[in-house]
């Protein structure tokens, strides 16, 4: 994968030694300036192969999909950095910084959670990665910077409250839909099916008349799949479910219809042979009352919540930011996602 990012990086760079609409003149390394600071050539496309990797490493492959791959993530790529330097901005003023004792914390943290205790396989990491540890050091900072200045900026507008809750569970309650379901059993008896006057076919299915027969006379449908089930469910006795009704073919859904809790299928014809099939539990479609989903709800409501005021904060901070292109067309790809996200955001 390193190998494909550096020759995207390369194809990249080729790309934009020319202006995105075919123009004679040759794109300035500066490509806009943000509060007086700058975003370059190079870290856009940087930026760009990250996206590339994380979202569409396919891309990287042909120069022809890295193209059309290109036309779709750049704009997105230009908001996210601007944004990104704005809030970095933002968090200078406040005298945000990362501490060598963060640091070495999450560092500690990271690797043990990844397997990167040992030197050796540190260092091989951040050399597949093309980082020193200054480079680890300044990605850690500058996202320990904006997660500082989204908490301060809206944290305080995220607080859920339990009418807030109830009100948005009373306006959604189909996605808190529990679907109808069964619980069945099964036994499978294996052998030829649908072959004319095979020995072994009607072998099979009358050992599943017998199976049948055995089961409604009273014995037990979980012991009897234990003892003679070919199907990997012997083991749980043959149980299978909860299944969602809505995922079972209509002509299971439909042999379902017209049975009870307790009754057995004559034997069904399958690819491996006989089946029989005992309805143990049906359960019909319910609303899950809101004691039962209320931590989802909340989850829901505070993402929810969290997005719009990002949203609205990113769209004040822009609004109040000096921004000098030194490339149209870039320009007019940023504004242009600007505007779809400002008209999603309903801000």
């Amino acid at each position: 994968m390193k190998s494909q990012s550096r020759v995207a990086l390369a194809v990249i760079t080729a790309l934009m030694a020319v202006p995105l609409a075919g123009a004679a003149e040759v794109i300035e390394r500066v490509l806009v300036r943000v509060n007086g600071d700058i975003i370059t050539k190079t870290e856009l496309e940087q930026r760009q192969v990250d996206a590339l990797r994380r979202s569409n490493p396919e891309a990287l492959k042909t120069e022809a999909a890295l193209k059309q791959a290109l036309a779709e993530v750049t704009p997105r790529v230009l908001v996210e950095a601007i944004d990104n330097l704005l809030m970095l901005q933002l968090g200078r003023e406040k005298n945000l910084r990362l501490t060598d004792e963060m640091f070495t914390r999450w560092l500690t943290s990271m690797r043990k959670e990844q397997n990167l205790v040992e030197d050796e396989k540190f260092q091989a990491a951040l050399k597949q990665e093309g980082m020193t540890v200054a480079d680890l050091r300044r990605n850690v900072e500058r996202q320990f910077i904006i997660q500082e200045v989204q908490r301060s900026e809206i944290g305080s507008k995220l607080q859920i409250t339990e009418e807030e809750a109830r009100q948005y569970y009373l306006l959604h309650q189909r996605e808190f839909v529990q679907p109808a379901a069964v619980t069945l059993r099964e036994i499978l008896i294996e052998g030829p099916t649908g072959v004319e006057g095979d020995a072994k076919a009607a072998e099979a299915l009358e050992q599943a008349r017998e199976v049948r027969a055995r089961v409604q006379g009273g014995e037990d449908f979980g012991k009897v799949a234990q003892e003679v089930s070919a199907a990997a469910s012997k083991a749980n006795g043959g149980l299978i479910g909860p299944l969602a009704i809505q995922e079972l073919s209509q002509t299971l859904q439909d042999m379902l219809a017209a049975m009870k809790p307790g009754d057995v299928t004559e034997p069904l014809r399958t690819a491996r042979g006989y089946q029989l099939i005992r309805l143990e539990t049906r359960t019909e479609e319910t609303v899950q009352p809101f004691d039962s989903v209320r931590d989802i709800v909340a989850d829901r409501v505070f993402s929810e919540r969290q997005r719009s005021e990002l949203q609205k904060f990113l769209n004040r901070i822009r609004a109040q930011a000096i921004i000098v292109w030194k490339n149209d067309e870039l320009k007019n790809a940023y504004e242009q996602q600007v505007t779809a996200l400002h008209t999603a955001g309903g801000n």
